[in-house]
């Protein structure tokens, strides 16, 4: 059989990196529902006009059909066809509006999903991928203090884990849109594309795309990229932008609501959140505070998180529910982690205790000793066979297992080993309990 060659984009975990990923899952759902924020998970697929509502996104989306469909050369119609989704925002907010009658409002949900984007894969970006969201939504009004409260969220869950720190770099879409508007640009959404892809073509080529698809002359583009520069910790952004000499309602709106961002994090998380104006989030629905969080070190690498308020993505008729939301990139954040051997856990199964087998025919006295180990929480397993003791300990070491569990014989007592220092005590199966740290596996972040 020839060599099975691995599906680029598509990760699959080693137990320890699994147990790594689980801990980190763990973590942010009970860190969301600290908050108050109820689970949800929703179907993988959307009809595409749906998907295609959020923007540039087309080439991306992963088309769903039957393979009699190819073989009967069946097309179909494009309201018909059916797409893998490709963020969690898109389908909460179809869920929001086929559920509203059910919901009670302002409605704060996590959602934690794989995800499918046919992008070319990279370090640390994958075509199948895990997020692991926040949205609150309100009916008609959303109050301005949920877009304040997110970034908090994500940096309490992110700060309790053994990960680089987060950089929430924050935006507000109003002060671009004042701004650009205020310089005199006529195609507003087509500027913010353009300076969201700074990182990508760099200066020079977003002031080439702002002349080409939103009309911007040199000097406008020139000013774009000046607001783009400004960033700070606190609020002198302020008069860094009103040092460009640009007024507008919308400028002035944006820069205030900002203000209040940024100030809450520096009191509830110091250095949490900057205010970076070169953030612009290029897809359309965007349009109010916007977020991207960097890992420190790993800047290059892009964003793990990020997200935004949105005002008309969910509506229907004269029902509008506007909202405002964050997105962990969990498998791009650990896929960067992994590569550069940067996290680590204590054992690569989440066995505590080995109980030894003296011979085959006390396998059932061993079952009975797992049992009782088990019925208290305690992870354990039986030996697979009955080899010598000494080949036994050496199974467990293999797969980080501490402690060795060796029945007595004969009514003698139970005795228990830590095979890491080799102390060994006599044990009661009803009362023993190991240490909280060896209970599970822990992770951690490599010397």
């Amino acid at each position: 059989m020839s060599r099975i060659a691995p599906l680029s984009g598509f990760p699959e975990w080693l137990p320890p990196q699994r147990i790594i990923e689980q801990r980190v899952l763990d973590h942010l759902r009970a860190t969301f529902e600290l908050y108050g924020f109820a689970p949800l998970e929703t179907r993988a697929v959307e009809p595409l006009d749906q998907l295609l509502r959020k923007g540039e996104t087309s080439k991306e989306v992963y088309l769903l059909r039957r393979l009699q469909e190819a073989d009967e050369g069946e097309r179909g119609r494009r309201e018909d066809q059916l797409g893998l989704h490709f963020d969690l925002t898109v389908p909460f907010a179809r869920y929001v509006l086929e559920n509203a009658g059910k919901l009670q409002f302002p409605f704060r949900r996590y959602q934690i999903q794989k995800v499918w984007r046919g992008e070319r894969p990279q370090e640390g970006r994958f075509r199948e991928f895990t997020q692991a969201d926040i949205d609150v939504v309100d009916r008609g009004e959303l109050p301005f203090h949920y877009e304040v409260e997110l970034p908090l969220v994500i940096g309490d869950a992110l700060r309790g884990l053994p990960l680089p720190p987060v950089r929430i770099l924050t935006n507000n879409r109003k002060l671009c849109q004042g701004f650009y508007r205020g310089i005199g640009i006529g195609d507003v959404e087509a500027a913010l594309r353009a300076v969201d892809k700074l990182d990508k073509i760099g200066p020079a080529g977003v002031a080439e795309e702002l002349m080409r698809t939103a009309g911007a002359t040199e000097a406008q583009a020139k000013a774009c990229l000046a607001l783009a520069e400004i960033s700070a910790e606190d609020a002198s952004f302020v008069d860094a932008v009103a040092a460009l000499g640009v007024s507008d309602p919308l400028l002035d709106e944006g820069l205030a609501e900002l203000v209040r961002v940024v100030e809450a994090a520096r009191e509830h998380s110091p250095g949490l959140v900057v205010a970076d104006l070169r953030i612009a989030r290029g897809l359309d629905y965007y349009t109010g505070t916007v977020y991207e969080g960097v890992m420190q070190g790993y800047e290059k690498a892009g964003s793990v998180c990020s997200g935004g308020r949105y005002d008309n993505l969910a509506s229907a008729g004269d029902d509008r529910y506007p909202g405002v939301g964050i997105s962990i990139g969990v498998s791009r954040m650990l896929g960067l982690l992994f590569g550069a051997s940067a996290l680590t856990v204590s054992r690569s199964v989440p066995t505590c205790v080995l109980v030894a087998l003296p011979d085959e025919e006390s396998r059932p006295a061993s079952d009975q000793i797992a049992a009782a180990l088990r019925r208290r929480g305690i992870p354990t397993e039986v030996s697979p066979s009955a080899d010598k003791y000494g080949k036994q300990i050496r199974f467990a070491q293999r797969r980080g297992i501490p402690y060795v569990w060796f029945p007595g014989a004969e009514g003698a007592a139970d005795e228990v080993k830590d095979i890491r220092s080799g102390d060994q005590v006599t044990a009661d199966r009803t009362v023993w309990t190991p240490p909280d740290e060896d209970l599970h596996p822990t992770v951690g972040a490599a010397p």
